[in-house]
């Protein structure tokens, strides 16, 4: 734990000696995408319409079997129990 709150205060103090982030090679890439962008929409004349499908009611999911249904919940149980496992492990490094 030491080692890990050590590390994040160099890694902040590197960064805050780096200094300001403001570079005019920054804007000039920004530019550049955005004028590609605006180039490649030049010569479209078509007016977007609404798409009635886009807002039809979705399908409803097809139900899943019992046993497909306990096999997921075993799977998260699991999944579950090995993160409680993980957090234990830390806690107990931490100490």
């Amino acid at each position: 734990m030491k080692f890990r709150l050590a590390l994040t205060v160099a890694a902040t103090a590197a960064l805050a000696a780096c200094g300001s982030s403001e570079d005019a090679s920054l804007e000039a890439e920004a530019d550049t995408v955005e004028m590609t962008a605006d180039e490649a929409l030049t010569d479209v004349e078509e007016v977007p319409v609404e798409d009635p499908a886009a807002s039809a009611e979705a399908a409803e999911p097809e139900a899943m079997a019992p046993a497909e249904e306990a096999q997921i919940q075993e799977a998260g149980d699991a999944a579950a129990d090995t993160a409680a496992a993980a957090m234990d492990a830390m806690a107990q490094d931490a100490n």
